[in-house]
């Protein structure tokens, strides 16, 4: 339980960690909740008219005033302009919302792009028995074009996307697995040629699972020996499938077959060994490693983005191309998007995006009780001199801030263009 206490506010002092009696509206600072680190700010507390505060101990730098102390204290002296300290908080705090406001855009622009990804995908994997040259080329164009943005752009940024609906996890794992691959492959400096094979490759990989009976795959008790042995077989349906559409490039093909082998021969469904496995394979199998990790099936449950790439990257030496880990590792950021935070400050936020240039400085959506939730502060955490203390599971939170932040089931990505 945190420890707090009400006190006057001539018995603050610089070090002290507070919490407003007001609405978030009604005063200049960017949290109803922050440690004070300059008199000037309790100079700022005094002109709001506000008498008393709320003081977190365990959180505090110093100890608060004895009201005999703060009685016989000098008033310290304030040197700068609290009009214009006043004027700056204010202006940091409209920054703060219209930075809040103009993600929002971004991500509601990103979730139009995913969510017509998504449906381009539920359409082609439709089309694939019956029209399978159809829905290999309406792949070919959605490959391409995402390809094309990833080259072209120097300011990638990779957002959270919403939850998936209950019969898209397929579409939605596809999709994620694809693009994660094809931002890596970028990453790795491969040609425009292998990034769009990987793409496609990864696009289609689970297609095999269009033959595993829909009882199979939705059933929520472990699975019996012989299913799970079915289930195996996906990779291989899947290339049965895709040899109906001989436009299908015969390089991804090894990605469908391939994509639950292991470097130590410990995969399936040829237990394969590192020299047999090409290097499409290779990276979407890390890839779709992880994205499992993250979702919750019938014989696991689901890890947190920042779990997830801690347990592959410690328990997959041997099993996952280590280079190709490292750099999913390095590109998601220590905090992957979707990972639930609690800061220097005392707390609760969610990583909402990552920009790709500069790792160190994830956008975060914070809670705070006195803010509305449609103003929440998104900020950059080196700007705000803020720190991330720890990655907390999200059935670990209050239920209001788990409200409130709203933390994703199934973690998807998408890139976005930094504006």
């Amino acid at each position: 339980m945190t420890n707090s206490c009400k006190i006057a506010v001539k018995q603050l002092q610089v070090g002290n960690f507070i919490r407003l009696p007001v609405s978030w509206k009604d005063h200049p600072f960017l949290f109803s909740s922050f440690k004070i680190r300059q008199q000037a700010q309790i100079e700022l507390i005094k002109n709001l008219g506000i008498e008393h505060v709320f003081v977190i101990l365990d959180r505090s730098d110093t100890a608060v005033l004895t009201p005999e102390d703060a009685r016989s204290r000098k008033q310290p002296i304030v040197d700068s302009n609290l009009d214009k300290l006043s004027e700056d908080l204010r202006q940091q705090k409209a920054e703060s919302i219209e930075a809040h406001k103009s993600l929002r855009r971004q991500l509601q622009k990103t979730e139009q792009h995913f969510d017509r990804s998504v449906a381009m995908i539920r359409s082609l994997m439709g089309k694939l028995r019956n029209r399978p040259l159809n829905a290999v080329n309406d792949a070919k164009e959605l490959i391409h074009n995402i390809c094309e943005q990833l080259l072209t752009s120097d300011k990638l940024v990779l957002h959270l996307m919403a939850d998936a609906k209950n019969d898209d996890g397929i579409y939605y794992h596809s999709l994620n697995v694809s693009v994660l691959s094809m931002l890596i492959a970028k990453e790795l400096n491969w040609t425009r040629n292998e990034i769009e094979l990987v793409g496609i490759g990864a696009l289609f990989h689970d297609t095999g699972k269009l033959k595993v009976p829909t009882q199979i795959l939705r059933k929520t008790s472990p699975l019996s020996q012989a299913e799970q042995n079915f289930v195996r077989q996906h990779p291989m349906m899947g290339v049965d499938l895709l040899k109906l559409a001989d436009n299908f490039p015969a390089e991804a093909l090894p990605v469908i077959l391939n994509h639950h082998e292991f470097l130590d021969g410990s995969g399936s469904p040829k237990g394969l060994k590192e020299p047999q496995i090409d290097k499409l394979s290779q990276l979407v199998a890390a890839v779709n490693t992880y994205d499992n990790l993250c979702h919750s099936d019938n014989n696991q449950k689901a890890r947190t983005p920042y779990s997830a790439l801690g347990y592959l990257y410690k328990h997959y030496q041997t099993q996952l191309n280590p280079q190709m880990v490292g750099r999913m590792v390095k590109m998601l950021g220590i905090y992957p998007p979707g990972s639930i935070v609690e800061l220097s400050s005392g707390q609760y936020a969610m990583v909402m995006s990552v920009n790709m240039s500069q790792l160190l400085l994830p956008r975060i959506l914070v809670y705070d009780a006195l803010v509305p939730k449609e103003q929440a502060p998104i900020i950059e955490l080196a700007q705000e001199g803020i720190t991330i203390v720890r990655c907390l599971p999200p059935a670990g939170l209050p239920e209001r801030v788990f409200k409130y932040l709203n933390p994703r089931e199934r973690v998807s990505y998408y890139f976005g263009i930094d504006s």
